[in-house]
């Protein structure tokens, strides 16, 4: 493996949990120096001590992605810590996947996802602009989602949010060529992550998975109840139907373990018979 990530300063949204752990622990064991932030300050301090305990290199800093000031003052915090920063990951993510006509149970959540999927991806970049124009390079990362390659029913917006996520993204690029490097991560359905709990109508995913449906929804039951084949558990095998949320912080670990002048735009991570068709 290359050694471009050692020493550089990264900073997560989301680390409490799901990608953003896992980037973060990774990272940090490659020797990045991590500046961890989440509105959960428990589950955040799990993060850095983890990293700390391995005898890693972090801090942590409570932060609502959604409030722009609070995310400038994160990264005046790593600059403060560290010097600079290299890296700024955009992780922290909702997904309440919901028809339309749940507007009822769904519109408050669905505003929340606008602010934190949409604001919180914009706020992240303003806080780390003019601190990697001044140092002439820097790196960002968004993760966006399949769900933003396409619309389908039951995920119109949150599938708006991640298409969001693309589009600032490739203007970032454009406008910041040379100097800032931007890679847009869109993961497949990755059920480890917890991601799911925050659905609003469980019918809503059938968007996702169109004619593949019913074979989904008895691959997902078999792994309930333990009855899932070898083949579709095992990485190794072409028949492997749910990824592991490791592998899509590996990817991201990847596209950051660069030379300055190599970028990684847009990667895609599936499990090969995971069944979703965007």
């Amino acid at each position: 493996m290359s050694d471009h990530i050692r020493d550089k300063v990264i900073v997560v949204t989301g680390a409490g949990g799901g990608f953003g752990r896992l980037i973060s622990v990774k990272a940090a064991a490659l020797g990045a120096r991590m500046v961890c932030a989440d509105i959960d300050a428990p589950v955040l301090d799990a993060t850095v001590q983890a990293i700390l305990g391995s005898r890693g290199q972090a801090i942590g800093r409570p932060t609502d992605v959604t409030d722009a000031a609070a995310m400038a003052a994160l990264a005046q915090a790593a600059v403060e810590r560290f010097g600079r920063i290299d890296v700024m990951i955009n992780n922290a993510g909702i997904m309440p996947l919901a028809f339309f006509a749940d507007h009822a149970a769904a519109a408050a959540l669905w505003a929340r996802c606008i602010d934190i999927n949409i604001k919180g991806v914009l706020n992240g970049v303003m806080a780390v602009h003019d601190q990697m124009i001044a140092q002439g390079r820097g790196h960002v990362v968004n993760i966006s989602s399949i769900y933003g390659n396409f619309p389908v029913a039951g995920a119109g917006v949150y599938g708006a949010t991640k298409a969001a996520v693309n589009f600032l993204s490739e203007c970032l690029r454009v406008e910041s060529q040379g100097k800032i490097k931007v890679t847009t991560i869109k993961p497949t359905g990755v059920p480890a992550t917890g991601l799911g709990a925050g659905i609003v109508n469980p019918a809503a995913i059938v968007g996702i998975l169109g004619q593949n449906t019913q074979s989904y929804l008895a691959t997902m039951g078999a792994m309930a109840s333990g009855g899932l084949t070898a083949a579709k558990t095992n990485p190794d095998s072409v028949e492997y139907a749910a990824l592991s949320p490791d592998y899509i912080a590996d990817q991201v670990i990847h596209a950051i373990n660069q030379p300055w002048g190599v970028s990684l735009g847009d990667i895609t991570i599936r499990a090969s018979g995971d069944g979703y068709i965007l």
